[in-house]
């Protein structure tokens, strides 16, 4: 048993246009949560990250607070670059939509997924 399944995604080669649009973002936060039966708690929320002038040139970060954990997505357009987490305390989690939905709607060329057992010791009875 295991509290948790964690999914993260790099995707690369992806539409510097879709990744510069909050719509697009948001509504892939949004597919994700209802496909995956998921209960928002709080969002979405789609805010501009600025450029730092280091290694980041700026982009979306989107999050989705759900009853389970949350959804993330953070695009940066202009390296046609991808990152999001999907973390949900259900068990089954679907990686092959999830992965699907993302190279989908942000014509991503190539994927990176990790699958994570998360809280693998967590107790399952209340401990005194």
């Amino acid at each position: 048993m295991h509290f948790g399944e964690h999914v993260t995604l790099d995707g690369y080669g992806g539409s510097a246009r879709r990744l510069d649009d909050p719509a697009v973002v948001t509504s892939c936060l949004e597919e994700l949560c209802r496909a995956l039966k998921m209960r928002v708690l709080y969002g979405p929320c789609v805010v501009a990250a600025p450029d730092n002038r280091l290694r980041d040139p700026g982009g979306w970060s989107g999050f989705l607070v759900i009853a389970e954990s949350h959804i993330s997505i953070h695009t940066f357009p202009k390296r046609r670059f991808l990152s999001a987490d999907v973390y949900s305390c259900q068990n089954g989690i679907e990686v092959a939509f999830i992965t699907d939905c993302l190279t989908t709607r942000f014509c991503l060329e190539e994927v990176e997924t990790h699958f994570i057992k998360r809280g693998t010791k967590y107790p399952e009875k209340n401990v005194a």
